[in-house]
């Protein structure tokens, strides 16, 4: 009976430890190689903000970013400003070369580098 008791409370042991597992900690202070993983930072942080017509503010914004530029509105912009803009944003694809011919070449001058 004691033996039966004792190997009881064995297993209630071995069944009541947690798994072997490395120790993580899954909050906002683990360490990150590339950046913080965080949803919401803790402070406001120093940022300058670029108008669209170059001007610029200091100002407080909730992520760690050096520079913040605000989009540029395509319609208020001239016609020839608009599609210069458009076509260095999507270039043209690149022509087609044309491929040498050789009719032009008149190849008895290049019969001595023939191996007969």
């Amino acid at each position: 009976m004691a033996a039966s008791r004792a190997l009881s409370a064995l297993r209630l042991q071995a069944v009541s430890r947690p798994p072997l597992v490395a120790c993580v900690r899954s909050n906002s202070n683990r360490a990150a190689i590339s950046h913080l993983h965080r949803q919401l930072y803790g402070r406001l942080y120093p940022v300058l903000l670029v108008n669209t017509d170059g001007s610029t503010v200091r100002l407080r914004y909730s992520e760690p970013k050096r520079i913040l530029m605000m989009p540029l509105d395509s319609s208020t912009l001239p016609e020839a400003e608009r599609k210069a803009r458009l076509r260095r944003h999507f270039p043209s694809k690149p022509k087609a070369k044309e491929e040498e011919t050789f009719e032009g070449i008149d190849l008895d001058t290049y019969k001595k580098f023939w191996k007969k």
